[in-house]
């Protein structure tokens, strides 16, 4: 739990260490809260944590951590005794993701006495086999007569943009600046409601007491401390932004910023393939008799067919490759992903990346040049930094990532980062460049397209971000963006996924030269199971349930339940939001499946409105009525 105090406390998916509950996040357990320490405090060991390989990912994550970035690791864990304990007294029962209590300040629900884990008054309880049931309590409460009661966490902390995180100044705040010799705290609550301006922090000692509701205003503290507790130290420099209280469990309270890249053939020869895909544990390997070890006790089953001689001379082939430079261009995750699936006949299928083509749904040829079927696909994801207070702008690519507000995951520079893989399937549907090409170009739509690229200017205005004209993505996303969510929602009607599981990933660029536009979307889920999923989303993409879904989609947003609000509404200049005609009735996504955080939609570019006269790309299909 500490790195002074081990114990288990819980369980975590190795997802939810990317997406929820990653480096500098708080867990709020029945009976505590806890936050996730830095990498300084966590194991190493391959056998717990094991490297998992993707060669453009970690491109990316060099790119933009540095050169020294070595290795991306699955999160430490140990398997379970098979009867549903956790590892006990063992040498494994410190494997595992290390936690400390965070808020450091209880409060005792018998006698409301507030005070902080250093005083002494609380005493942890472990409970090494029931790992939910360890807490905090309060030895010697004058209010209970059945023993120690358990104490909570209290709900309120102090957090900045820039990443930083403090414990309430409760002393400060109750006497406002004026000293106390001996403060004794208590928190009370008047009435049921649970609004903060009914909870009352009143000192013993002095008699001084402050409602909370004067904690929420605009100038309730004026500096930030600068501490990460995460690192368990405070940052050299002093912290420019004020600090802003928030409660325990806002979903404010820890954004992260992650990179992904899909695992694709990157060698047409088989032989090559197969050591880029174990490179994890073949580039450890010190010498051919390792190698025929490693196969002949089946550590390497895919390489029967091959010599050992030839293994290991595709081994130092591999290590004699240079490496990715961290000065050099910025690494575009996408491009060579757009490659293999735009040329499905060409891409060498593997255990880990098979496309099938498809036809076209019947009446959208002058729209979709084609369809892939993804039967199998692997997707890599890793974990870079976080953001407190404000999300990050944008984490689709990594060269949109140098002007955030990062918080680190690390004391000291980083020499590997935590990632997962995952297993799933996808549909690939790509656009026809022409009509793309000439509905952007028309004089309604780049009006629109103005709007988008004002309002985009004026959200990065009002985050700070510099260059605000940088990463606009343009009408073209806008497009494929909102079809992606129409479809995935519709998609999940059928499939038997839920909406979060069905993820997009949007190929988008302008035809700055020949051969460089890119048109098309990527609707797939994926699983952490080493077989990933069982091919429910891939029956969709077959040409009449796809024509249907397609149809559907359009169909269910060309009205929504919150017209003519949701219709009239148009990007925002006021730089708080970056969308036109959508909501959660008709477009929004849950924000694990969409790479842009629910930004750049308009469902009016799609099929037209009551309130839009745009011409709407899908007019030719489903009419402008």
């Amino acid at each position: 739990m500490s790195v002074r105090q081990q114990a288990s406390i819980g369980e975590l998916r190795p997802s939810q260490l990317l997406f929820t509950f990653g480096v500098g996040a708080l867990i709020d357990l029945p009976n505590l809260s806890v936050i996730v320490t830095g990498l300084d405090d966590w194991s190493r060991d391959p056998a717990y944590a094991p490297e998992i390989s993707e060669e453009r990912l970690l491109a990316a994550v060099r790119k933009y951590l540095g050169p020294q970035v070595g290795t991306m690791c699955s999160p430490p864990r140990v398997e379970d005794d098979g009867n549903g304990f956790t590892a006990g007294a063992n040498d494994t029962s410190n494997i595992g993701v290390p936690v400390a209590p965070f808020p450091r300040w209880l409060r005792c629900p018998k006698c409301d006495l507030l005070s902080p884990i250093e005083s002494g008054l609380f005493e942890i309880k472990i409970d090494r086999y029931h790992p939910d049931r360890t807490r905090y309590v309060h030895v010697g409460c004058p209010r209970s007569k059945g023993g120690a009661p358990y104490v909570l966490p209290v709900r309120f902390l102090i957090a900045c943009k820039n990443g930083h995180l403090d414990d309430f100044p409760w002393v400060e705040y109750v006497h406002k600046g004026r000293v106390c010799p001996r403060p004794l705290l208590r928190l009370r609550e008047f009435g049921v409601s649970g609004d903060a301006s009914d909870i009352e922090v009143h000192c013993e000692t002095c008699a001084s007491s402050r409602r909370m509701g004067d904690a929420f205003g605009p100038d309730a503290f004026s500096k930030c401390r600068a501490r990460r507790p995460h690192l368990r130290d405070f940052e050299t420099k002093e912290c420019s932004e004020p600090a802003k209280t928030i409660l325990l469990g806002a979903s404010n309270s820890w954004f992260p910023i992650t990179l992904s890249a899909l695992s694709i053939p990157s060698s047409s020869n088989k032989l090559t393939q197969l050591v880029d895909d174990s490179w994890a544990l073949l580039g450890t390997v010190p010498n051919l008799d390792s190698v025929k070890w490693a196969r002949d006790t089946g550590g390497l089953p895919g390489f029967t067919d091959f010599s050992i001689d030839d293994i290991w001379s595709a081994i130092q082939m591999k290590r004699s490759a240079p490496l990715s430079e961290a000065n050099a261009e910025p690494i575009d995750l996408k491009s060579p992903e757009w490659d293999v699936l735009s040329n499905p006949e060409s891409a060498p299928n593997s255990d880990d990346f098979r496309l099938t083509k498809t036809q076209t749904p019947e009446g959208f040829e002058n729209l979709i040049s084609q369809v892939v079927l993804v039967e199998r696909l692997r997707e890599v994801r890793s974990l870079v930094g976080f953001t407190r207070v404000e999300s990050p702008p944008d984490c689709s690519e990594a060269f949109n990532l140098e002007n955030i507000k990062r918080a680190p995951l690390a004391r000291k520079a980083i020499e590997w980062v935590p990632a997962v893989e995952v297993r799933g399937e996808g549909i690939f549907i790509q656009f026809r460049e022409s009509s793309i090409a000439e509905w952007c170009s028309g004089d309604q739509v780049a009006s629109r397209e103005r709007e988008f690229y004002e309002a985009h200017r004026e959200w990065r205005r009002v985050r700070h971000i510099e260059p605000d004209t940088n990463g606009f993505p343009g009408i073209r996303y806008v497009l494929l963006h909102s079809f992606a969510h129409a479809i995935m929602r519709q998609f999940a009607l059928e499939c038997g996924y839920t909406s979060a599981s069905v993820r997009e990933r949007i190929y988008s660029a302008e035809p700055e030269s020949p051969g460089e536009a890119m048109a098309g979307v990527l609707l797939y889920t994926a699983a952490p199971d080493s077989e990933g999923t069982l091919g429910g989303l891939v029956s969709l993409g077959h040409p009449e349930k796809l024509r249907r879904h397609i149809s559907q989609a359009l169909e269910q947003i060309r009205i929504c339940a919150s017209d003519p609000l949701c219709s009239e509404h148009t990007p925002s200049s006021d730089g708080f939001t970056l969308h036109g005609a959508v909501c959660h009735a008709c477009l929004f996504s849950p924000e694990t499946a969409c790479e842009r955080g629910n930004r750049y939609l308009d469902r009016s570019v799609l099929i037209r409105t009551y309130e839009s006269g745009l011409p709407a790309f899908f007019d030719s299909v489903v009419g402008p009525e």
